[in-house]
């Protein structure tokens, strides 16, 4: 990447608009070498909330790379269309379906016991939610940090043998650049404080899973376990859609597609060598965690909040 490019690039991601819109994605990608056909052919990846959205263009994405994908769905209606869309694009693709709701601790046990006679190199965690009334689970926790959070770690954590037994083993958790207006909220996890506010228990758990990738880089080191945090921009999804009318409406016109949204997950399983772990990406370049002087975290926030979804999933810290 050219200087010139470099700083251009640096002020449409500082500028939001024209960065995380699908004019940045344009701009970008024209520095952008090609990845290989086969660049995953062997390699077998898992990626949740892969019925619709950015998470089935991820499974395509994955799948035309030669991976074989595990479709994780909470509706098997969409998740056969889905993976009925992928065959038709890629025939041959081998795409299987799994029944797993992210935010019961008990179907993400459930899973990951079915599981454990598969390979697993490379899992995507995509599901998401944006709840517009606080709501907790089964397990007693708020809904989103239940989806985004909880779910996430403790399924890595129960897939951690068979991510270990991969050469080259990865992780992505798909954030959202709306964490960067949120600090890390370490002494109310569980958003029981204030009025509730969909948008920002999402954005607020959005920081959370960056958060998580430093953390469980170091925790997963000795197995070689690269965990990568990134955000997909702006997209046009039936998440945003229904979730996000307003702003659907408002930005439709510069939105990206699912696909383009799903290019730097896609790029961090695929791209050799691995990434450096623990980062956090946007359009294939690390950004940084923090843009607002309010939202920066100190040590003990982190250990607390560490100390918090371990005890809350009853995994060792």
């Amino acid at each position: 990447m050219s200087g010139l490019f470099r700083v251009l690039d640096t002020v449409a991601d500082r500028l939001v608009v024209p960065g995380y819109s699908k004019l940045g994605f344009q701009l970008r990608r024209r520095g952008w070498p090609d990845l290989k056909p086969d660049a995953l052919r062997g390699r077998r990846a898992v990626v949740t909330g892969a019925g619709t959205g950015i998470g089935k263009a991820t499974a395509l994405g994955l799948a035309r790379l030669g991976a074989e994908v595990v479709l994780v769905v909470r509706d098997e209606r969409k998740g056969a269309a889905a993976r009925d869309e992928i065959v038709a694009a890629v025939p041959g693709a081998v795409v299987e379906i799994r029944l797993c709701d992210l935010s019961s601790q008990e179907s993400v046990r459930r899973f990951a016991a079915e599981t454990q006679d598969d390979r697993l190199d490379i899992l995507v965690h995509n599901a998401g939610v944006l709840p517009q009334e606080r709501t907790e689970t089964e397990d007693g926790h708020e809904l989103t940090f239940a989806t985004h959070v909880l779910g996430p770690l403790l399924m890595t954590d129960l897939l951690r043998p068979l991510l270990a037994a991969s050469q080259d083993p990865r992780v992505v958790l798909v954030s959202s650049g709306g964490m960067y207006t949120q600090r890390l909220r370490a002494d109310d996890p569980e958003y029981r404080e204030g009025d509730y506010r969909g948008a920002t228990a999402y954005a607020r758990t959005k920081r959370m899973q960056v958060t998580l990738a430093p953390l469980l880089t170091e925790r997963y080191a000795q197995d070689g376990i690269g965990v990568h945090a990134m955000h997909p921009g702006w997209a046009d999804t039936p998440g945003v859609a229904g979730s996000l009318p307003g702003f659907h409406q408002l930005t439709k016109t510069f939105l990206r597609t699912a696909e383009e949204g799903a290019d730097t997950i896609v790029w961090l399983a695929a791209t050799s060598p691995a990434p450096r772990s623990g980062q956090f990406w946007h359009d294939r370049r690390a950004r940084p965690t923090h843009l607002l002087p309010t939202t920066g975290e100190k040590p003990e926030d982190v250990v607390a909040f560490w100390q918090h979804c371990t005890s809350a999933v009853g995994i060792l810290p």
